[in-house]
């Protein structure tokens, strides 16, 4: 078992280059801010790290301030529609995390407000151990070890932890714990992050100007750059499948897809099958032309669409026409965005 690094108040250190070096971003509460009394929104932080979950701050930052505009409170989001609510979330990908979000919008304002501590939050739907601990340490100052990917990385490096991931996640659970202080742990959770993301990188870390740079074994060691390491993934298959892309006068035909599996709840293009459902034929008898094909890579597998294209009016047998008012590409999640732009590039001006 590793102990923690003999050095002088670990965290002091982080946390007193994170009152000169913390990112800004506009779901935080910044140190300055804290200390002159400002307290985190609990909304504000569950929405941001829902969002985070494998998705980059840079992707998240228009997304929150646009749901946050709209639905500036968890009341409101509780009472927004679903279809309103997985059209804002299109092209942050991971749908069933839209979904969940919204359920849980649901327990909280039927609760009447967020629970204040990590068991009550874990008690909700869709909340998780990662952002029940994160939500806990930064709205309410709960001692809760928060451990992300960057959270990984710094403590792997510290404590000089070679066994790879994901093996390595409990232990590295552990090691995070004995660092997490009593005094301001939001404020420490978001430096381990931030340290993480601009100076313990993946690649290159920038070991001259770290904190802890004088007390990481890793770096004593010359082995920063390879840690974490990581069990290697296995190859992702390749699927391949049809969507058709019908343009009538009355609207695009579309198909809303089951709530549950992959890209639920939202609007596509009718397919084959290639999500493992069981897909169908061709929502009409037309003059099917091949527009080429769209590429796009999901958490297990690699897909390769086949995009089909027709005009006119003919009988449907699956989907329908949605007239524009009702319908915006870009409520499209990727995958169907990028099938929808081939098909629309290979019509004339509509």
């Amino acid at each position: 078992m590793r102990d923690a690094p003999q050095t002088p108040d670990l965290s002091g250190l982080l946390l007193h280059w994170y009152d000169r070096h913390a990112r800004v971003m506009p779901w935080r509460v910044g140190p300055a801010e804290r200390a002159a009394g400002v307290r985190p929104d609990p909304y504000r932080v569950w929405l941001s790290e829902v969002m985070l979950q494998q998705t980059t701050v840079a992707a998240v930052r228009d997304y929150f301030r646009r749901f946050t505009d709209r639905w500036p409170d968890v009341v409101a989001l509780a009472a927004a529609r679903d279809a309103d609510v997985m059209a804002e979330w299109a092209g942050l990908g991971y749908y069933a995390r839209a979904r969940n979000l919204l359920k849980c919008a649901r327990a909280i304002a039927a609760l009447g407000g967020f629970p204040d501590s990590r068991d009550g939050l874990l008690s909700l739907p869709g909340i998780g151990p990662y952002t029940a601990a994160a939500v806990a340490a930064i709205a309410y100052d709960e001692a809760a070890t928060v451990v992300d990917g960057n959270v990984e990385r710094v403590v792997a490096r510290l404590f000089l932890v070679e066994t790879p991931l994901p093996q390595a996640k409990p232990e590295l659970v552990r090691l995070a714990a004995t660092l997490t202080p009593q005094d301001r742990p939001g404020d420490h959770a978001q430096a381990m992050m931030d340290l993480g993301a601009t100076i313990c990188t993946p690649k290159s870390p920038a070991c001259g100007i770290c904190p802890l740079s004088q007390t990481c074994r890793a770096r004593a060691e010359g082995l920063q750059a390879s840690l974490p390491r990581k069990t290697p993934k296995a190859a992702k298959p390749v699927r391949q499948g049809t969507v058709w892309a019908l343009h009538t006068p009355e609207g695009w035909v579309l198909e809303r897809r089951p709530d549950r599996g992959l890209l639920g709840g939202m609007w596509g293009l009718p397919g084959d099958g290639w999500d493992g459902s069981p897909g169908g034929p061709a929502p009409a008898d037309a003059d099917w032309q091949d527009a080429g094909e769209v590429r796009h890579t999901f958490t297990h597998f690699h897909l390769i669409l086949r995009v089909q294209v027709a005009t006119g009016q003919p009988p449907l047998r699956r989907g329908e026409a949605v007239p524009p008012p009702e319908f915006s590409p870009a409520s499209l999640p990727t995958v169907m965005r990028k099938a929808f732009d081939l098909a629309r590039a290979a019509l004339p001006p509509v």
